[in-house]
């Protein structure tokens, strides 16, 4: 058997931390086959390092790792890389275990055993959707919060409001929609893909970080302000008050 070929810097480059051999290799195959350039770590340190000599843009993490915790890997990677695409691959499906991943930074995750086919379908939309390119939209005020889709920023009294990836994206569609009822559905197909395959609670659970972040943001501020309300619609959705 030969040497791997080096990956391709014309294609996107996705970083592959998984210590079982016949996932991993299975992983690498699969995706060099579809067009990326994979690199294939099997522990942690060997991941960051690799991460720190050359620009990914996808990470496919699992989380049980001989040597690190990948949720560490995780929030490490998000710290520095704050673009990196994270999908965690793992055999922990209890949604706390899945509340913990997206919370250190994960854009998704993927439960053992999966389909290939499903993997590349995942990673094809959370790509798609970073790449799509449109004209630069105004800032929207509401109340004290001020959402800038252009500069992916989130401001409240100026000061920054740190919202992960999908929050951000799940707050700017509520805000330019403000006042309008938008179903569960619409949300999903619009923040993640219209042929997502995954549960709806993805949604809930980047629905209650974001209510955390701006509360959190709220409390911290040096003086009282307006911020919109996110109301749940049993059987439907959500509203964004502003």
């Amino acid at each position: 058997m030969g040497t791997p070929a080096a990956p391709d810097p014309n294609r996107l480059r996705v970083l592959v931390v998984e210590d079982d051999d016949t996932i991993g290799h299975h992983l690498e195959t699969g995706l060099r086959s579809n067009g990326y350039a994979p690199t294939w770590r099997r522990t942690g340190a060997s991941a960051l390092a690799e991460a720190e000599h050359g620009r990914f843009d996808a990470l496919l993490l699992d989380l049980g790792l001989p040597d690190l915790d990948g949720l560490d890997v995780a929030r490490t990677l998000r710290a520095r890389f704050p673009e990196l695409l994270i999908m965690i691959l793992t055999a922990r499906t209890d949604d706390i275990d899945v509340i913990a991943g997206l919370d250190a930074g994960a854009d998704d995750y993927l439960d053992k055993p999966f389909s290939l086919s499903v993997l590349l379908a995942r990673l094809r939309a959370h790509l798609r959707r970073r790449t799509v390119i449109s004209p630069a939209p105004q800032p929207i005020r509401l109340g004290d919060l001020v959402i800038d889709p252009a500069a992916r920023r989130c401001t409240l009294h100026e000061e920054e409001v740190p919202l992960r990836p999908k929050e951000f994206e799940l707050l700017a569609l509520l805000a330019r929609h403000a006042g309008e009822a938008m179903a569960r559905e619409t949300l999903m197909a619009q923040v993640w893909d219209e042929n997502w395959f995954g549960p709806t609670k993805t949604l809930d659970v980047t629905m209650a970080g974001l209510r955390r972040c701006l509360a959190e943001a709220a409390d911290r501020a040096a003086r009282p302000c307006r911020l919109p309300q996110i109301t749940t619609l049993r059987g439907h959705g959500y509203r964004l008050e502003g």
